[in-house]
């Protein structure tokens, strides 16, 4: 059992804490979500929402501090940098109680997430619980990035992704985290501007805390609407993935390298092909394996238009994380320790 739940007699209160920026379109409806969360939860559990609002350029901040002038459980606080990771900390340092549900500005909780979280913290003992990150697109080029985000030949076998039974992993999509062990593993660190959630997950598992899967903690996730986008969002991804295998090795794996080896072989193809006709068979062979993979992914795909943007979307899904891993900087993060719990605290 979680020690946070081992007395009775504690009063365990949750504090959601979004991140926030140019979020005019969704903040409200995120915050209303979010606290509708109260009706499965008893009567006696205290109950706010921490909104981290960085620079905007539409009506966030106007937006949120209506929403907390209308409810007092709401409260702001400034996050000067717009950085996602030092949102997530003055969010945290702001809050009042003792569990942490982490929440995207544009994310909108389910009925009961957060009581269904508190479950599984208290019966698994675990430091952090998180579930499945439920890609649903509107428009067909969305509904083709949420059929392959939600496949093992898209984005791997990550069950945050794929789903799969409950069970201890190295991440979760969000995260409900007993608040003390995330103080004591030092919050978020704030370098890593993205990967923020893999590299503090990282910490928590090598300090001996367990991290935790529940498929029934589901999360709806809107895709990126434009090929553009999806490109620069999996070229970071990439990116920052090596930053944290540079870490810590162990967290290296075969599903990792797919991408940046089917990016190298097939421009090494490419390239030989001009005086080797036969290397032309590398980038053949990657372009078989999308149009068949495209082929599976498309029984999840509604819609023609969907179904045949597959291939253009997985190839820059996997293409744009393989050149992202490949071209990954050592310099990405800054040398040096982050900053700790304590400095922020005596800013």
């Amino acid at each position: 059992m979680n020690e946070l739940f081992a007395n009775p007699l504690r009063k365990i209160g949750v504090s959601v804490v979004m991140p926030v920026r140019n979020e005019e379109r969704h903040l409200e409806a995120a915050v209303r979500a979010a606290l509708a969360q109260v009706r499965s939860l008893p009567p006696e559990i205290p109950f706010e929402v921490v909104l981290a609002v960085g620079p905007s350029h539409d009506r966030t901040w106007e937006i949120a501090e209506n929403l907390a002038a209308q409810d007092g459980r709401v409260k702001v606080v400034a996050n000067p940098t717009g950085k996602t990771p030092s949102a997530l900390n003055a969010g945290i340092r702001a809050s009042s109680f003792d569990v942490i549900v982490r929440v995207d500005g544009h994310a909108e909780l389910p009925e009961g997430y957060v009581e269904r979280a508190l479950e599984v913290l208290a019966r698994t003992g675990a430091v952090n619980v998180g579930g499945i990150m439920a890609a649903e697109g509107v428009t067909y080029f969305e509904k083709a990035v949420a059929a392959a985000m939600t496949s093992p030949l898209g984005v791997g076998a990550s069950r945050f992704h794929t789903g799969g039974e409950e069970g201890s992993v190295d991440t979760v999509y969000l995260g409900v985290f007993d608040k003390a062990k995330l103080i004591e593993a030092g919050g978020y660190d704030e370098r890593f501007i993205r990967a923020q959630d893999w590299e503090l997950n990282l910490r928590l598992r090598e300090r001996g805390g367990v991290v935790w899967f529940s498929p029934d903690l589901k999360v709806a996730y809107r895709p990126r609407s434009s090929l553009r986008a999806l490109a620069k969002q999996y070229f970071e991804y990439g990116r920052w993935r090596r930053v944290v295998i540079r870490k810590n090795r162990t967290t290296l794996n075969l599903r990792y390298l797919a991408p940046p080896v089917a990016f190298f072989g097939s421009l090494i193809g490419l390239i030989s092909g001009f005086f080797f006709p036969w290397a032309l068979l590398l980038p053949a062979g990657y372009l078989a394996f999308v149009l068949l993979a495209s082929l599976m992914i498309s029984r999840g795909a509604a819609g023609f238009a969907s179904k045949a943007a597959l291939p253009m979307v997985l190839g820059t899904m996997q293409m744009a994380w393989g050149l992202g891993f490949l071209t990954s900087p050592a310099s990405l993060v800054p040398q040096g320790a982050p900053a700790s719990w304590e400095d922020h605290r005596r800013e």
